[in-house]
């Protein structure tokens, strides 16, 4: 059963208005903060629609992006935009390269051995440093498993399922309710 992929990636975060003349400063959810130079338009869902909105980035410091909204011209109207989510369409996301998925398509995918037997769900993907760690909801609780490619033997995002080498589970997942699990 295909499914059917979300048209908007969430790009960012605003944090909070920078300064008086309009800025936000935006908490970047994209593994490169400068693609935020190059964005001319970026999505703000209300409601079931995403409303597109004009942008311009003239800043990225410390990890932070720093934007000015078309027609946003104070604090009070940057202030409005304090948690919004900001998106790009699928068309403008950067291109993923060779055995790359966007953390989003990843989120819900099953998880099965090479039998085919069911392991778990993937709920959520940590980047704590050298490699992703993902965190599946199994039978024996919470699951964590090193996003390596020996680990990992295939995904299909779009049939929403991944294999397991089953052989590593033992090696390498940590369970959350598990203290006799080995890293």
């Amino acid at each position: 059963m295909k499914t059917m992929l979300s048209n908007y990636l969430a790009v960012g975060e605003v944090l909070k208005p920078q300064g008086v003349r309009g800025e936000v400063k935006v908490q970047p959810l994209t593994n490169d903060p400068d693609r935020f130079f190059d964005l001319k338009e970026v999505y703000i869902k209300q409601g079931e629609a995403y409303v597109s909105q004009s942008v311009s980035c003239h800043r990225v410091h410390e990890g932070y992006a720093y934007l000015n909204f078309e027609g946003v011209e104070d604090r009070d109207g940057a202030e409005r935009l304090r948690g919004a989510v900001l998106y790009v369409d699928r068309a403008h996301a950067v291109p993923l390269g060779e055995n790359e998925n966007f953390i989003c398509d990843l989120i819900g995918c099953e998880a099965f051995d090479r039998e085919g037997n069911p392991v778990g769900m993937l709920r959520d993907v940590m980047q704590p440093g050298a490699n992703d760690v993902y965190v599946f909801q199994t039978p024996r609780g919470e699951m964590l498993l090193p996003a390596l490619k020996e680990v990992i033997l295939s995904v299909d995002v779009q049939e929403k399922r991944m294999v397991l080498d089953e052989s590593a589970l033992p090696r390498l997942a940590v369970y959350s309710d598990d203290s006799s699990s080995i890293c």
